[in-house]
């Protein structure tokens, strides 16, 4: 079954619709790579998946073992490098609520 759908719309932009949800969400070349930079980039996507894919997997962790990560949030700073453009380097920085998290739960 096919999962997303994407259309160049021009001028460096594209909208991708999740087709199970029917969300959409738009794509703007950054400002550095002649776009407009008027929503995320495709790179700035990769570096979100990135850091939400982390997240979540924790957040299953947590669910499964009962432990509460609700407020958690990241902060993600994506790196790019040149010849050939392409990213470098993905830093994601986590901010855990105080909840008195024991060690194995900090594990």
């Amino acid at each position: 079954m096919i999962t997303v759908k994407t259309t160049y719309l021009g001028e460096l932009r594209s909208v991708s619709r999740h087709v199970y949800s029917g969300t959409e969400i738009l794509t703007d070349a950054p400002i550095d790579n002649r776009g407009k930079g008027q929503a995320f980039s495709p790179t700035d996507l990769l570096a979100t998946s990135l850091g939400t894919c982390m997240l979540t997997t924790m957040a299953i962790g947590a669910q499964t073992h009962g432990y509460n990560i609700d407020g958690t949030k990241m902060e993600i700073i994506k790196v790019m490098a040149s010849d050939p453009r392409r990213v470098a380097e993905v830093h994601v920085t986590f901010f855990f609520p105080p909840n008195n998290y024991t060690d194995k739960a900090k594990k």
